[in-house]
């Protein structure tokens, strides 16, 4: 394997990379000027041809082009247009060599910089939900912020759903988390919104990506201060609803000519309510059970990064993640418990659950890059993280008569469950031009050791004594190998993109109990191929199509294959599913964009062998939650998505999915369903002068299913908020109000064999939240390593 890959690379390099126009800009005393704004118009109507930007080492590649003169134009904040007109021929490439700018005799006070990037940018391979421009995300969490995302909708479960499929991976900074379910919702809530710079959707990932997730990758970009010298910004915050909730952040960056130091602090401290109702019909017998929750969290987040750049081709950086919480929960439950259809009761379960957690959740990333003038690029991750979280749960259970007058019987349990994960990945991209396209090869190893303990005590005589038989130890552990490759070229109007993406995966899960279970071992070992591809055409200046597919995989988490039972109560459980089987998704989109803003899309998916989260039956009174491979699911999806600018001082979004989810039963219990969904997310931005701004948000989910088991009503919520700046826009006020009509509790229904289930929850989601922003440090920001242009729109439409 390893010669056969040798010489695929001499293969690769032998060939040609196509016929281009490279070079370097420089400053005058030798700097790399990165991101700047380079166009080639034609000489006779100055219309634009190509547009792209400088690399992060100053270099620069235009390719794709027809003999002919052309204007050569940069344009670079802090220096002075650069302007030459060039002749190319295609037979030969053409470069250009170094080009020295001059700096610009302007002062940074005589420079005014106008325009932003949207609050929206529907690109060809994702969506970018940019959310430092949005001002009603003061006061909310990253978990929060992904309700008001463009098609994403949050289920009961915390999991998210795009274009009518779950499944979705998450992403922090482009690197996936190892955290899932309920770990996973509860680091998101730790997370401001204030500390995201952007939310990128990306429903078609190519082959570069890992194969995970049905409907995708959601990646939660953090903010990065860009400018060179020193600069900051200090944020604090308060959020009332049913208790007020605190917030604050401080971010830093040092940028020099050869390094730049980076770094962030927030925390997040206060308390949260929620509900939730489930009146559960089993065995003609009516559970209401009825909670209420109170979440009273402190969270803390670290982040510290260095980039050093050793040359013009060469950069090394580091990055330290940490996010640190602990927290105290209150769920009061109470379950009367009665015949169906007979008002008196039997008798009254009551619960008073209370959890004291604590976890912390760290990564460190280690990264070399290299790339040349040539078209050459070397990318190298190496990254290491750890979650632990220490869980102590004390549950008494009171079981009284139906007039509530006397104690039945009473049991107290109290549970530690300790969580350990590492894990560990190393990843290798390579790119260079090939046969006039631009060509990527790459590989990756990940390794995933998952340590699940779980201990049960009974309360004796005010002692707790060990239940041998409650009690278990999960270990499970995870490698995938992974290699990919990826193509893309163009020629005149069209675009194509094609790769191939293989994972091995070699997973081990070994339980350790007195209980007696069937298959105690679940070990697996499977290979699978991921084609992706992508063909688009630009019929003129106003009209794009593009054609897309890709095939997905969902795995089963650590959680899911634990086949222990755990006890929620007295009358249920939850149980994991050793023989639950992979899904796999095949997506196929046609999209279309006309004057580069109105994007509508059209797409189809298949997903075999669908995995729900289902309440099952065992006896007269008792259920348990389980995951189960219940059906074959197709959907239908059509995706509006349109930015406007009214007037000068109104901008609008809206964005609209229409799907239809079809669930085809494999399992004799899971009952057939087929829902039509409508999604809608708009939003109104008046400038009403430079210093303030008012912002009216709002989404809507129609009736729709949750992970193929809720049949719910539809939901929705909106939003208000103001901004006014002061001190030349160094510091900002902003006041938000979330939910003002208090729409976005859910209710639905589920049914799995003979159990019933009428269910509704919420939170305290109708809030009001104040913040406040200061900005430090230096004004210059000419010459900064990542900036972004007013060119940056061009490009995107006509490619580089």
């Amino acid at each position: 394997m390893k010669k056969a890959t040798i010489l695929i690379y001499f293969f690769i390099c032998w060939f040609s990379y196509g016929q281009t126009i490279t070079g370097e800009l420089k400053s005058p005393i030798g700097e790399a000027v990165p991101y700047a704004a380079i166009t080639l118009s034609s000489p006779l109507d100055s219309s634009l041809v190509k547009a792209t930007t400088s690399m992060e080492n100053g270099t620069f590649q235009i390719g794709g082009l027809e003999s002919s003169e052309y204007i050569f134009e940069v344009k670079a904040l802090g220096f002075a247009d650069y302007r030459k007109k060039i002749t190319f021929y295609k037979e030969s490439n053409l470069v250009m060599g170094v080009i020295t700018l001059t700096e610009s005799t302007q002062n940074l006070e005589e420079v005014t910089v106008v325009g932003e990037k949207p609050m929206v940018q529907v690109l060809a391979d994702k969506t970018v939900f940019n959310v430092e421009n949005t001002i009603n995300a003061t006061g909310t969490s990253a978990f929060e912020l992904l309700r008001k995302a463009p098609g994403v909708i949050v289920d009961n479960n915390g999991g998210f759903i795009v274009e009518g499929k779950t499944g979705v991976q998450i992403f922090i900074d482009g690197k996936l988390s190892i955290l899932q379910g309920e770990d996973l919702t509860n680091f998101l809530e730790s997370l401001q919104a204030t500390d995201i710079e952007a939310v990128e959707i990306i429903t078609q990932p190519s082959s570069k990506y890992d194969a995970a997730g049905n409907a995708g990758i959601i990646n939660i970009k953090l903010k990065k201060d860009k400018s060179l010298g020193t600069n900051g910004t200090y944020n604090t915050g308060v959020t009332t609803g049913d208790f007020a909730r605190y917030n604050s952040s401080i971010n830093f960056n040092n940028r020099g000519k050869k390094g730049n130091l980076y770094g962030t602090y927030s925390n997040r401290f206060g308390k949260t309510t929620g509900f939730i109702n489930l009146l559960r019909t089993q065995s003609n017998t009516q559970f209401d059970a009825r909670t209420a929750s109170t979440y009273d969290r402190n969270s803390n987040n670290v982040k510290l990064g260095y980039d050093y750049y050793l040359d013009s081709k060469h950069t090394i950086g580091a990055i330290f993640n940490g996010n640190f919480n602990n927290g105290f929960n209150t769920n009061n439950t109470r379950t009367p418990i009665r015949p169906a259809g007979v008002a008196e009761l039997d008798s009254v379960l009551v619960a008073l659950n209370q959890t004291d957690n604590t976890s912390y959740n760290i990564n460190g990333n280690f990264n070399y890059k290299y790339s040349d003038t040539l078209g050459y690029s070397v990318n190298v991750d190496l990254d290491y993280g750890r979650y632990n979280s220490d869980r102590n749960a004390f549950q008494p259970n009171i079981y009284l008569d139906g007039t509530e007058s006397f104690v039945i019987r009473e049991t107290i349990t109290f549970q530690e469950t300790p969580i350990d994960i590492d894990i560990a990945t190393a990843k290798v991209d390579y790119e260079q031009n090939f046969l006039k396209g631009k060509l990527g090869l790459g590989v990756k190893y990940s390794y995933v050791d998952t340590d699940n303990t779980f201990n049960s005590f009974n309360e004796i005589n005010d002692q707790l004594v060990l239940d041998d038989s409650q009690s278990n130890q999960f270990r499970y552990t995870e490698k995938i190998n992974a290699g990919y490759f990826n193509y893309n070229r163009k020629w005149g109007k069209w675009n194509l993109q094609f790769g191939l993406r293989v994972e091995n995966t070699i997973s081990d899960g070994n339980l350790e109990s007195t209980q007696e279970t069937e298959n105690d071992r679940v070990e697996r070992n499977f290979t699978d191929f991921f084609p992706s591809g992508g063909l688009t055409y630009q019929l003129n200046r106003k009209n794009q199509f593009a054609l897309t597919y890709s095939r997905r995989i969902q795995r089963p988490n650590y959680q899911t294959l634990n086949p222990f039972q755990y006890r929620l109560n007295e009358l249920s459980f939850s149980q994991g599913n050793p023989f639950l089987q992979p899904q796999y998704t095949n997506n196929l989109k046609l999209s279309h964009t006309f004057n580069y803003r109105l994007t509508t899309s059209l797409s189809y998916t298949r997903i075999s062998d669908f995995f729900a989260r289902v309440t099952v039956a065992q006896g007269e009174s008792i259920s348990f939650l389980t995951t189960l491979n219940v059906a074959n699911q197709e959907v239908f999806n059509l995706g509006i998505s349109y930015p406007k600018k009214l007037f000068s001082w109104w901008d609008v979004y809206v964005s609209l999915n229409a799907f239809i989810s079809d669930y085809q039963a494999t399992s004799p219990e899971f009952l057939p369903v087929r829902q039509e969904t409508l999604t809608f997310y708009g939003q109104n931005t008046f400038s009403l002068n430079k210093d303030w701004r008012f912002e009216v948000s709002g989404w809507y989910n129609s009736p729709s299913i949750w992970g193929g088991t809720y049949q719910t009503d539809a939901l929705g919520s909106l939003n208000a908020a103001v901004q006014k700046k002061f001190m030349d826009g160094r510091f900002t006020a902003r006041l938000a109000v979330n939910d003002i009509l208090f729409t976005s509790p859910w209710s639905g229904i589920t049914q799995f064999g003979e159990l019933f289930i009428d269910g509704s929850g919420g939170s305290d989601s109708r809030r009001v939240a104040f913040g406040l922003t200061y900005d430090f440090g230096r004004n210059e920001i000419k010459k900064s390593r990542k900036r972004k242009t007013g060119l940056e729109a061009e490009k995107d439409r006509i490619g580089s």
